[in-house]
C-alpha cells in the first residue's frame, strides 16, 4: 500500500497527482473464503480489518449491495463518548473511543478525529440525579468525565440560552475526551487498510440468500453468484432482521429511521458537541462552518432513508429555545439512516442459532462511536468463539433477562 504523507502529497504534485494508486481494491469474489463479513459499513470494514490484524485471518470477503459506506456510516451526526452508565457499555464506548484516538497513525488515514469534548446537559431535576450517578459510575470504571455547573455550561458554549423559560440549564456531564470524526474518512480508512492486509472489499454485491446445511452455515447466494465460507458475519445494521430471516431464525430488534439535518455554513460559534437530551436534540458545528443537528426516531417500523417535515419541526422547535442563534439559519440539507433497536437499547454481538453465523447489530442511534471497538470485539468473537468485552452483549441475555438498559440509565440512546 503506497503510504500517505506530507511527502509523497509533493511528491505527487510534481508528476500533478497521476501516481496515486486506488485506495482500496475491486476484486471479483472468490468461490470460497473463511470468513464473509455482510456489509462493508465502518462496523463490517473494523471486523475485516481486525480479524486481518489482530488474528491474521486475510482470506476474508466484506460484501456490499451498494457503495462502501452508503448506509448508517455516511448517514450519523458522528458523535464519539464512551460516558454510559452500564459497566459493559462503558467498557466498549471507552475501547472504541481509545482507539480513535490513534486511528489515523493507525490506519495512515486521516479520520479527522477531533477530541473537542462532549457536553450532555441537565435541564430537569430528573436529569441532573441521573447524570451525577453516571459521572461516579464513570470514576469506577476508569473514565475521565466530570459534572460541571451553569455558570461552566456558558463558558464551554457561550451560545447557550441557560436561563430558559420551559428547558433551563441546570448543569451538565462534561466528559473532554469526547468529540467527532469524519464519518466517511473511517470507513474508507479501514477499507483501505484492510484491502493492504489481504481482505476483498466487493461492492455491489447483494446478498439474496444464506445457505444453511445440518444446522451450519456453508456459503452465501449473492447477485454475483454463490460464495462458500465457514463462517459468515451480519453487519448490515437496519436491515439485520431480513439477513437473519433468511438464516431461518428471528433477532429481537425493530428497524426504524432517524433523522438528522444540517444548516447553512456560518463562521465558527461553537467548538464542542452537545446534547441536550430532554429536548431530544443534539448539536456540533462542523469543519465547513455547517451546524450538525440531530433530533429522534420515527415512532413506527419503517426503512425509509428520507427526512421529515414534523421530525425536522419538532427537534428545531426544542432545540432553538436552547440554542436562539439557529432560529436565523437556513436549513441546507436533511436525511435518514435506518436504525436497528433492541428492546434494552444495547447492541448485540453475538453467535446465532445457526452455527457459524455471528451478529453484530442493535447499536440503534448510536453505532458510529462504537466502530472500532465493535470491530475489535467483534473480530475476536469470530477468531476466538468469544470476547471478554463482547460476551454480555450476547442474544442469550434477551432469553435470560439480563437487560444492558442504556435507555433508561441515560435516558437517551445517542
Amino acid at each position: 500500500m503506497q503510504r500517505y504523507s506530507a511527502f509523497a502529497v509533493a511528491r505527487e504534485a510534481l508528476g500533478y497527482h497521476q501516481g496515486w494508486e486506488r485506495a482500496w481494491g475491486a476484486p471479483e469474489p472468490r468461490a470460497e473464503y473463511d470468513v464473509i463479513v455482510i456489509g462493508a459499513g465502518g462496523h463490517g470494514l473494523a471486523t475485516a480489518y481486525y480479524l486481518a490484524k489482530n488474528h491474521g485471518i486475510t482470506n476474508v470477503a466484506v460484501l456490499e449491495k451498494g457503495w462502501l459506506g452508503g448506509g448508517n456510516t455516511g448517514r450519523n451526526t458522528t458523535i464519539i463518548r464512551s460516558n454510559y452508565l452500564q459497566e459493559p457499555s462503558a467498557a466498549i464506548y471507552e475501547l472504541s473511543r481509545g482507539l480513535y484516538e490513534d486511528l489515523s497513525q493507525k490506519l495512515n488515514f486521516n479520520v479527522m478525529f477531533s477530541p473537542r469534548g462532549v457536553l450532555m446537559l441537565c435541564q430537569t431535576e430528573h436529569e441532573l440525579r441521573a447524570l451525577r450517578r453516571t459521572a461516579h459510575a464513570n470514576r469506577l470504571a476508569g473514565i475521565e468525565t466530570e459534572m460541571v455547573d451553569t455558570g461552566r455550561v456558558k463558558k464551554l458554549c457561550p451560545i447557550i440560552e441557560t436561563a430558559g423559560p420551559r428547558f433551563p440549564v441546570l448543569g451538565g456531564l462534561w466528559q473532554p475526551r469526547g468529540g467527532t470524526a469524519r464519518h466517511d474518512a473511517v470507513a474508507w480508512g479501514y477499507a483501505r487498510a484492510a484491502s493492504d492486509l489481504g481482505v476483498h472489499v466487493i461492492q455491489r454485491c447483494e446478498v439474496t440468500g444464506i445457505d444453511v446445511a445440518g444446522g451450519r452455515v456453508t456459503g452465501v447466494r449473492t447477485s454475483k453468484g454463490p460464495i462458500r465460507a465457514r463462517k459468515v458475519a451480519m453487519v448490515v445494521a437496519g436491515h439485520s432482521g431480513v439477513l437473519a430471516e433468511m438464516a431461518g431464525f428471528r433477532l429481537p430488534v425493530e428497524s426504524v429511521a432517524l433523522q438528522a439535518l444540517v444548516s447553512e455554513p456560518i463562521k465558527p460559534c461553537m467548538d464542542i458537541v452537545v446534547m441536550a437530551n430532554t429536548v431530544h436534540g443534539y448539536m456540533s458545528q462542523s469543519d465547513k462552518g455547517e451546524m450538525v443537528i440531530g433530533g429522534g426516531a420515527d415512532g413506527f417500523n419503517n426503512y425509509t432513508q428520507r427526512g421529515s417535515f414534523q421530525h425536522i419541526e419538532e427537534t428545531v422547535r426544542a432545540l432553538k429555545e436552547t440554542f436562539p442563534m439557529i432560529s436565523r439559519l437556513k436549513m441546507l440539507r436533511q436525511w435518514g439512516g435506518i436504525v436497528d433497536m433492541t428492546g434494552d437499547r444495547s447492541p448485540i454481538i453475538s453467535k446465532t442459532p445457526v452455527e457459524g453465523i455471528f451478529i453484530n447489530c442493535g447499536w440503534g442511534t448510536g453505532g458510529f462511536k462504537a466502530i472500532p471497538g465493535s470491530g475489535w470485539a467483534t473480530a475476536a468473537m469470530i477468531a476466538n468463539g468469544g470476547d471478554r468485552v463482547a460476551d454480555p452483549f450476547s442474544l442469550d441475555r434477551f432469553r435470560e433477562g439480563r437487560m444492558i438498559d442504556e435507555s433508561v440509565a441515560a435516558a437517551v440512546a445517542h
